[in-house]
This record gives C-alpha cells, sequence and structure tokens, in this order.
C-alpha cells in the first residue's frame, strides 16, 4: 500500500494550484534566450495577481485498489523469461505477475526469495478485486499492486511474465 499512497501524495502536490511563486531558474545550459518569445507576455503591465478563489479539482473522497482495476497489459502474458543481466543502480526489487497459474506457481517456489528481498510486486493482468487479493494471500507482507506493465514491457522488451527485476538483471 506504500505505492497507492505515494501516488496519491504525488498527484497531490503536482495538482496542487494553491500557491503561486516566480519561476527560478536553477540550471542554464547556454543557448539563446527565450526572452522574445515571451515578449507578448512579457509586455503586458503590471504583476499578474492570482484570482482569490481557485476552482481546484476535487480529490476523490477515498482512493481504493479497486479503483484501478481491472488491469489489462495486452504486451505481457505468462511464458517463460530467458534471464538478461542488466545495470539498474539504486532499482529496488520489483517482480511482475499476472492471475493465472504460472505467476501462482512461480510465487509459492519464490516465496522466501521474495520476502528477503522485500520486492514489490506489480499485478500486470487481474480482473476484480477478490483475484488480486487471493494473489496478495500468497505472499501476505508483501506489497502487491495493479499497474499496467506495458510502458515496462516496451522499455524492457518483455513479452512474459512471471519474473523479478533487481538492480542486476532480470530473471524468472
Amino acid at each position: 500500500m506504500k505505492f497507492l499512497k505515494m501516488m496519491v501524495l504525488m498527484c497531490a502536490v503536482g495538482c496542487s494550484t494553491a500557491g503561486y511563486s516566480a519561476l527560478t531558474v536553477v540550471g542554464d545550459l547556454g543557448g539563446e534566450p527565450t526572452d522574445t518569445y515571451f515578449d507578448a507576455v512579457n509586455d503586458q503591465p503590471g504583476e499578474f495577481t492570482p484570482p482569490e478563489s481557485v476552482d481546484q479539482p476535487q480529490a476523490p473522497a477515498q482512493v481504493s485498489v479497486a479503483s484501478a482495476l481491472p488491469v489489462r497489459t495486452p504486451e505481457l502474458s505468462p511464458g517463460a523469461v530467458m534471464p538478461r543481466k542488466l545495470t539498474l543502480p539504486g532499482m529496488p526489487p520489483v517482480f511482475i505477475i499476472g492471475d493465472d497459474d504460472l505467476s501462482r506457481q512461480w510465487l509459492a517456489q519464490r516465496r522466501v526469495e521474495l520476502t528477503r528481498l522485500n520486492a514489490t510486486g506489480f499485478v500486470v493482468n487481474v480482473a476484480d478485486q477478490d483475484r488480486l487479493k487471493a494473489l496478495q494471500a500468497l505472499l501476505p507482507g508483501s506489497d502487491m499492486v495493479p499497474v499496467s506493465g506495458s510502458d515496462l514491457a516496451r522499455r524492457l522488451q518483455l513479452t512474459h511474465y512471471p519474473l523479478i527485476i533487481t538492480e542486476k538483471g532480470l530473471t524468472q
């Protein structure tokens, strides 16, 4: 659930429009000034004053894992994974599974290792909350969240799961 809390916090921070401040240059890598592109804005009289009230979108009363379901990742399916070396310094261990027999067997076989690594589970194919809870029950105490694995599949050229990704590589 840490992952879900982190996502909600990131959204709350990123979506907030309550505070306005001047921009600060944090790095200047040279190149051509962009001031001329903003002449029309810069020529406006006075300083920007935000309106007294800003309509902010209301966050849902409660964010739940169920709102992320069902999850389908068409790029990934159960199957054999060839181990590969990767160099991902600082990457926390992540395992990828789905709601299928191969993933359930894999969880049972890798239970001790996944617990020792404190790996987070990405469930990339699962229909509903009952099916997700059944998977979570196979590895109590671990964080297992429903997520689309499409981007990860493209970036790491994955086609199958279950697998575990660490900073040194991926393996089944």
